[in-house]
């Protein structure tokens, strides 16, 4: 949603419901967000690619202003960032995350996928607003949302490091405001115009105070929502190459083609058969050239002198010089933007070394960002367990945090080579679910390894009852979970429940129940179903 429309002519939005101080609030906040918007509307522009040059220069002719030449460096220095800071999940050192509902929320509200449209917009507008609340109907049961600065402002407390309240517009109609939601401490309000009147459609109190977080780009003390990665110089520099391209049509239009002087020519050899004069694509392009002599002149013959053509080089050095200069500024290695012939491949040393700048910018991007997305998961996750607010959240759930992807593009070769010998330093680390991790497994293969590993050790189980009887079966299973793990599958296997908890030597008891995967024969199932 665009909110240029909106905020281009503020006018003051009274709502009847809410106090006088409340009404205030608002106001002041939409007048804050229409003094930045200008500045978000235009990184938006040059991220977007919709920057076109403006006046170029008064010696190129009026068209090649029209010519609506575009870069796209700023949205490479944004993309370069933001496809290193991918965050792939979250971790929990003191608890199973899965048992608290962490697959319903990571999975219901696209986490995998949409952090990253939260991060971008982060990088874009200097930073974006992550928002935590309960679901409707048809919705997952915690909602999270994620709204850039063109949408949503709030005030930050330096004190609680927390947002004090936060706007988001919500909708607009023929350029005009039509609805905001307010998050204030404990209380949400949803405002809406109709037939020119503001009216409160709903006014929900919780215990969740301000449910929502920033999520800045390089926060200071003096700006605590951050820069945006799309700095002036960058636009800067991306303006000139833009002009400087201009420049080089103009060339290729004009000096491309070789230079002519004509001494003694009449200028019928410009003109067409029927005596129309040809048009100047048809003189530049026209492969043979003929001159009639004309014997009435002293000079009977015309001389033509030529000049050969200028070339584009300097304007494609300067670009190149342009480029490297923007490079410097966003961090990047010069291939990412320059016009670079390289006779071999760049080494694999050479290639790290120029990447450093940007890996240590991802580093510090996730270490800023990784607050604020940590206590809004939290937050999500009390809301899915039915706790009373944040003050009632379990001290243990405070060592959730966040698991990113390494912001290093890593062979996969020497990912398990530094894993493993991390491994030969501390052995033990294999049993856990950070070996796996080490040696470069992802979290969906390091899981499918493991319930490979326990199905394949339930078979060795059950071969050895199968050889050994009970006897041996006392020896081998050596503790209940190994025998519980021999009677799932024997009865999976179709073996009566008894049965197998005897071959197996558990006394237990039974509820009847059966795995659905069993299936009866035709004559038991027709007996089932009456027939």
């Amino acid at each position: 949603m665009s909110v240029s429309e909106i905020t281009e002519s503020h006018e003051t939005v009274q709502v009847d419901a809410l106090n006088t101080g409340l009404n205030a609030r608002i106001n002041r906040l939409l007048r804050d967000l229409e003094a930045k918007n200008k500045r978000n509307v235009l990184r938006g522009a040059y991220y977007d690619g919709k920057r076109a040059a403006r006046q170029i220069t008064s010696v190129l002719p009026p068209a090649y202003n029209n010519l609506g030449l575009v870069l796209g460096w700023t949205a490479k220095a944004v993309d370069a960032l933001n496809r290193r800071c991918h965050l792939d999940t979250f971790t929990w050192p003191d608890g199973d995350l899965g048992s608290l509902g962490f697959a319903e929320v990571w999975d219901g509200n696209m986490l995998g996928a949409e952090v990253d449209q939260g991060l971008e917009s982060s990088l874009v507008h200097c930073t974006g607003y992550t928002i935590t609340t309960a679901g409707g109907p048809g919705e997952p049961e915690v909602l999270w949302q994620f709204r850039d600065a063109t949408q949503a402002i709030g005030d930050w407390n330096a004190r609680t490091r927390r947002l004090d309240n936060l706007l988001v517009v919500t909708s607009y109609a023929d350029s005009r405001l039509t609805g905001f939601v307010l998050y204030e401490p404990n209380r949400t309000i949803t405002c809406r115009r109709e037939q020119g009147k503001w009216l409160v459609v709903a006014d929900q109190e919780h215990v969740w105070g301000v449910p929502a977080e920033p999520l800045p780009y390089k926060p200071r003390l003096r700006r605590p929502f951050g820069s945006s990665r799309i700095t002036r110089p960058m636009m800067g520099l991306q303006d000139a190459a833009v002009r400087e391209l201009a420049r080089l049509e103009g060339h290729m239009d004009v000096y491309s083609f070789p230079e002519m002087w004509m001494l003694g020519a009449d200028p019928s050899i410009f003109k067409a058969p029927d005596g129309t004069v040809r048009s100047t694509w048809q003189v530049m392009l026209g492969r043979i050239k003929g001159i009639p002599d004309d014997e009435d002149l002293t000079n009977p013959r015309a001389d033509v002198k030529q000049f050969l053509a200028s070339s584009p080089e300097p304007h494609l050095k300067d670009i190149n010089a342009l480029s490297k200069l923007f490079a410097r500024e966003a961090s990047l290695p010069d291939s990412s933007v320059a016009i670079s012939d390289f006779a071999n491949p760049t080494s694999a040393e050479s290639y790290d070394a120029s990447q450093y700048e940007l890996v240590a910018e991802a580093e510090g991007a996730t270490d800023d960002w990784s607050p604020f997305l940590r206590r809004s998961m939290i937050r999500a996750l009390a809301m899915q367990n039915g706790i009373n607010g944040m003050e009632d959240v379990p001290a243990e759930w405070w060592s959730i945090n966040t698991s990113w992807r390494d912001v290093r593009y890593e062979s996969r070769a020497a990912k398990a080579d530094g894993g493993m010998k991390q491994l030969q330093a501390l052995p033990w680390l294999a049993e856990t679910e950070v070996g796996p991790e080490l040696v470069g497994l992802t979290p969906d293969q390091a899981r499918r390894a493991e319930g490979d590993r326990r199905r394949k050790a339930g078979s060795a189980t059950l071969q050895a009852i199968a050889a050994g009887g009970s006897g041996s079966a006392a020896e081998e299973a050596k503790t209940i979970a190994a025998k519980g793990e021999a009677l799932g599958s024997l009865i999976r296997a179709g073996v009566i429940p008894a049965d197998a908890a005897r071959i197996v030597g558990l006394d237990v008891g039974f509820t009847g129940a059966v795995p659905v995967t069993l299936r009866p024969t035709e004559r038991e199932a027709a007996n089932l179903e009456g027939e």
